[in-house]
């Protein structure tokens, strides 16, 4: 599976964004998108999640699901945790399950491997800034999707959650996902699963 695109360029609120820009992923890799505040590193993300409409190039994956489109194979995890605060961890879980479809995993084991097993009955809006984090990544457990697109994964999480995370990826990876993430700082990879690129 590869994850491809050709010429693409950006324009938002009548601004370039960028143009001209290639990219590659491959299945088993990770590619940490980096740049400066305002380069375009959000908007490539939500560019491929089919957010955006490219204002030129193509973005294409080869090898994955010839019955679904890039977007239906791809989990955008943004700044914002997009978290109901009145609905419990539980049914915020479910809601995205039933939202996002698709091949979906026991929501209990997935707020295990998040550390959350405990708060499964709060409402999301008790939740610091780190569980609410951890919540949004069982997502990407519970329904599986190829491609994850992570923009500053790790805000908010401590030390435990980042190593916590990091095994999430390398999982992931293993079984022959692929990560894209905006970074401004590490993501817990190594450099035999890890691959820079930047955006000007």
């Amino acid at each position: 599976m590869q994850l491809s695109g050709r010429g693409v360029g950006c324009v938002r609120g009548g601004r370039e964004v960028f143009s001209g820009l290639d990219f590659d992923a491959v299945a088993g890799e990770a590619v940490a998108v980096i740049g400066r505040n305002g380069s375009g590193k959000t908007s490539l993300l939500r560019l491929i999640a089919g957010l955006l409409v490219p204002a030129g190039g193509t973005i294409a994956l080869k090898g994955g699901d010839a019955e679904m489109t890039l977007p239906e194979q791809c989990h955008y995890l943004g700044h914002r945790d997009a978290l109901k605060p009145a609905l419990t961890v539980a049914e915020n879980l479910s809601f995205w399950a039933d939202f996002l479809g698709g091949e979906c995993s026991d929501a209990a084991e997935s707020l295990a491997k998040v550390g959350l097993a405990h708060a499964t009955h709060l409402p999301a809006g008790f939740l610091s800034a780190g569980q609410r984090r951890r919540l949004s990544l069982a997502r990407l457990l519970t329904v599986r999707r190829p491609v994850w697109l992570l923009d500053e994964p790790t805000n908010a999480l401590d030390v435990a959650g980042q190593d916590m995370f990091g095994g999430l990826m390398r999982d992931h990876l293993a079984r022959g996902g692929m990560i894209v993430a905006a970074t401004h700082g590490p993501l817990g990879l190594d450099a035999r699963e890890l691959r820079i690129g930047g955006v000007a």
